[in-house]
């Protein structure tokens, strides 16, 4: 049995999601955020010394970080439909963007939330973060192009991976510029495996 060490209104979402659409059996063990910091609880730390969510659980397996967990989930239990081969043409695309999305842009989308906190202390950052946010976001739109997905015609771990991103940026408003973002993520949050993970996560304030 898999078990999802799952904090409310987190990246760990996305690895409901991916059980979801594995439709697998699993279990989850809830933890909520601090009402004023907004952090984890101490008791996540008896899972992961990080003290941060998701962490999984397989067996004697333990797996933290969103795109390992999902990465993971895919690769053991997707029978090769959620992510190629690794001597496949695909997977250096594949494990690029698996590692591109914490890797690299998730942290202009991060940094113009804490320093929006800041006030006018902050100002003198925000060129800087909206260019990196703009790049960003405008390689992720090159690289979707005209495809229904990352990887070409169906659904992959990398959509799943990449939709907090989506969600995050579309939530300050940072997609009007890319159209087929946009769509993409509605065509994700339309998927009955994600209507699922929301109702089985939890407060999520990243949903439609």
């Amino acid at each position: 049995m898999i078990t999802i060490h799952h904090l409310n209104d987190s990246r760990s979402q996305r690895v409901l999601w991916m059980l979801e659409e594995l439709g697998v059996e699993y279990a989850i063990e809830h933890y909520a955020r601090d009402a004023v910091t907004r952090l984890a609880p101490e008791s996540l730390k008896k899972i992961h010394p990080l003290g941060k969510s998701p962490v999984i659980q397989d067996g004697d397996m333990v797996v933290a970080e969103s795109g390992a967990s999902i990465d993971y989930l895919s690769r053991t239990y997707g029978k090769g439909k959620f992510s190629p081969a690794s001597d496949s043409a695909g997977f250096n695309k594949y494990n690029e963007l698996m590692h591109y999305v914490e890797g690299s842009a998730m942290l202009p989308l991060m940094l113009g939330l804490y320093v929006s906190h800041l006030g006018e202390a902050g100002a003198p950052l925000g060129p800087r973060i909206q260019s990196e946010q703009a790049l960003h976001l405008g390689y992720l739109s090159t690289v979707l192009g005209e495809q229904d997905y990352f990887m070409g015609d169906a659904l992959s771990a990398v959509d799943v991976h990449t939709s907090f991103i989506l969600e995050a940026a579309n939530m300050r408003d940072l997609l009007k510029e890319f159209p087929n973002l946009i769509a993409l993520l509605k065509r994700l949050q339309a998927r009955p495996a994600y209507k699922r993970a929301l109702d089985a996560g939890g407060p999520y304030s990243f949903a439609p």
